[in-house]
């Protein structure tokens, strides 16, 4: 064997590791489809596959390009604008939307996890289930139909990623808070990922722990449908010794 052959080896396999210990700790549980949930749910997957072609934009889009054009001075206008416009559907806590939409941006980030990158506000998964009929994210979806205006303003140019989490600074700033600015780019996906979440078969279980509480990888939240820890304590038990270890 040739020395480029064995080199262009060595590359491949060095490449391929953190795959396979990704999968291997994907493998440590089983991925539960939407279908596992909502078994009456029309599964639509077979349509799509994962397919590059089922990218409603299509593979040229570019969408680094399109973001660059916005006027963000200008969106960031109309989300200010929102914020105090309470709507009879849904009344804005004390005529601001700031809070809700804090919560809608916290929630989109508040998936991702250290161990495996998965989850996380890049890519918009909050608008899909599973999480999007999460326990910790209910009544979310109203926050997203309160920005629907803006997403229809400004259509491919800015992504539901990008729009939930900026919704996210405008609210603070405009209550106060001065913030670091804003990044963007992050790019929307198009159907929800297959992401182990947990082995458990029903929302708030949790049967992901090891001894003394010792969370399972790659798992991050306590228990099924929160994004991280339980508000109320573990399972419910409102004991602040116990809750700081969750929170670690």
């Amino acid at each position: 064997m040739c020395n480029i052959t064995k080199s262009l080896l060595a590359a491949l396999a060095i490449a391929v590791l953190p795959m396979m210990a990704s999968s291997a700790a994907l493998a440590m549980g089983d991925i539960k489809t939407n279908q596992f949930w909502w078994p009456e749910q029309l599964d639509l997957a077979p349509l799509r596959q994962h397919s590059p072609e089922s990218n409603p934009y299509g593979t040229d889009f570019d969408y680094a390009t399109e973001f660059a054009t916005l006027e963000l001075d200008e969106v960031k206008a109309d989300i200010r604008a929102v914020l105090t416009d309470s709507q009879d559907w849904w009344p804005a806590d004390w005529g601001h939307y700031g809070p809700f939409f804090i919560r809608m941006a916290w929630h989109s980030a508040g998936t991702y996890r250290e161990f495996d990158g998965r989850g996380g506000a890049g890519g918009g998964q909050q608008r899909f289930d599973p999480l999007n009929s999460w326990p910790d994210n209910a009544n979310l979806d109203k926050a997203r139909r309160l920005l629907w205006p803006i997403k229809q303003k400004y259509g491919r140019k800015l992504s539901w990623a990008d729009l939930m989490v900026l919704t996210g600074n405008v609210s603070m700033e405009d209550m106060g808070f001065k913030t670091f600015g804003f990044a963007g780019g992050r790019v929307d996906d198009w159907e929800p990922d297959l992401i182990y979440w947990g082995p458990e078969n029903e929302f708030l279980a949790d049967e992901r722990y090891e001894g003394e509480r010792k969370l399972a990888n790659p798992l991050a939240a306590v228990q099924m449908g929160l994004i991280y820890v339980n508000p109320e304590g573990p399972n419910g038990n409102p004991d602040p010794k116990a809750a700081a270890i969750d929170i670690r």
